[in-house]
């Protein structure tokens, strides 16, 4: 059963206040990380990639030298739930922001 999608966007403000942003023509949140050199940037995402994997729920992301690109959203649910507030506050943590 799919999750729910957020019935209440102030649930979003808090990841809005750390540089997350919601993605225009598309229920979705996106952030860049931007790391020291490509050795922290692909520590990060392999920190991320547990966690997504023990969440069961998988970023679209990208990685260029030391920044990461982070897109997500519930693709089964249609957009924005509660596993995306998750995964984004995980990878904050993560990320040490």
């Amino acid at each position: 059963m799919p999750a729910a999608k957020l019935s209440d966007r102030k649930a979003l403000l808090p990841l809005l206040a750390t540089g997350w942003e919601e993605v225009k023509d598309r229920d979705a949140i996106r952030k860049t990380y931007l790391f020291k050199n490509f050795v922290e940037a692909f520590g990060f995402m392999t920190r991320a990639a547990l966690w997504a994997e023990k969440l069961n729920h998988h970023p679209e992301w990208s990685n260029v030298y030391r920044t990461v690109t982070v897109e997500l959203t519930t693709h089964d649910a249609g957009g924005l739930t509660e596993l995306d507030l998750k995964l984004a506050t995980k990878m904050d943590d993560l990320a040490g922001y």
